[in-house]
């Protein structure tokens, strides 16, 4: 599935719950042709605002050997080195530096983008410049578990956006054949990682797009009574990918990214089925226990993204209402969203 670069980025915006920093970055998407060349520019943006406003710092605690005293003493490594005869002493201090963990993963990502295959020249030029403007902060090995140490707060909020495009970056690099080189992958080739940014995408459309329902996953309960002792234990968690909440409505939407929309059974085209099981699935068991059976309306939702053919399918299980809907994710921006709006209408 081909979807346009720009349409890729508001999708990560939304599912990050970004909207607020993207337009603050004040990026222009529609001329960029790659994502290397999008997010590098992202990036860049970010910074050169960082830099403007002041970048974060923090005190670091450093044990050096230094001229006279500072901090505190560390007398007995003082006297095991013997630097006295030196006029030098030991001394643990703290210090207000840029050299933060943010900063690092930062100028990091920095540098591996300029040493990226297929980057844009004026980008490699304006990275390598930021790059030099933070030269008082040192780089470090990037992995994952690195960004679940970061704490994001009030006034370092805007480093929440930037640490999404990092992480985004760091996942797509992959060494080249030539060493200390990177080449970006185009992860929206990945159905998996796909699946996972468009559900992230749509629970936030409409929990940010839209005030009718409230939106959020929401976790079913079986509706069936143990015939053996503990047996309810071994039951399978059932969450919905999103529920649309209102007083007297539920609308249960399960989304699928799939290249292909409809499966081909004998030269006929054809819903999946185990969507479609899944779906009616959660319809049968959607009353909580303590509730009584049918007195929330509510109607599920099958949505497809699709770059080719839009589909409008409409049926009735069990009183309750059914659709099948795409979303076409090669369209205008005002388009996507009307139609998001318009499926739940």
């Amino acid at each position: 599935m081909n979807i346009p670069v720009q349409n890729v980025y508001y999708l990560l915006c939304y599912a990050w719950h970004k909207l607020d920093e993207k337009d603050r970055v004040n990026v222009s998407v529609e001329d960029s042709t790659s994502l290397v060349d999008l997010f590098a520019k992202v990036l860049a943006n970010a910074t050169t605002m960082l830099l403007k406003r002041g970048i974060d710092r923090e005190y670091i605690v450093h044990t050096d050997e230094i001229a006279g005293l500072r901090g505190k003493l560390e007398l007995a490594t003082t006297v095991k080195r013997n630097t006295l005869r030196r006029g030098r002493t030991i001394c643990q201090y703290d210090e207000f530096s840029p050299n933060t963990l943010l900063n690092r993963i930062l100028v990091t990502t920095i540098s591996k983008l300029t040493v990226t295959k297929s980057l844009d020249r004026d980008l490699h030029s304006q990275l390598h410049h930021l790059r030099a403007k933070l030269f008082n902060v040192e780089e470090i090995e990037i992995t994952a578990g690195l960004f679940t140490q970061i704490r994001i707060n009030r006034n370092n909020r805007f480093y929440g956006f930037i640490l999404d495009v990092c992480r985004l970056i760091h996942e797509a690099l992959l060494p080249t054949e030539i060493a200390g080189h990177y080449e970006f992958v185009d992860f929206t080739r990945d159905e998996r990682k796909m699946n996972q940014l468009f559900e992230k995408f749509v629970l936030n459309f409409y929990s940010i797009e839209q005030s009718i329902y409230g939106a959020q996953p929401r976790n079913l309960t079986w509706n069936m009574s143990e015939t053996s002792e503990g047996a309810l234990a071994y039951l399978p968690r059932m969450i919905t990918d999103i529920s649309l909440q209102s007083i007297d409505h539920e609308i249960i939407i399960d989304t699928k990214y799939y290249s292909n929309t409809l499966q081909t059974s004998y030269d006929t085209h054809k819903i999946h089925s185990p969507h479609l099981y899944q779906l009616t699935g959660y319809l049968i068991h959607q009353e909580d226990a303590e509730k009584k059976p049918h007195t929330l309306q509510t109607t599920g939702i099958l949505l497809y993204p699709t770059v080719h053919q839009e589909l409008n399918l409409s049926y009735t299980f069990h009183s309750h209402p059914v659709h099948i809907r795409t979303v076409n994710l090669n369209a205008d921006w005002k388009q996507i969203h009307a139609r998001l709006l318009e499926i739940i209408s």
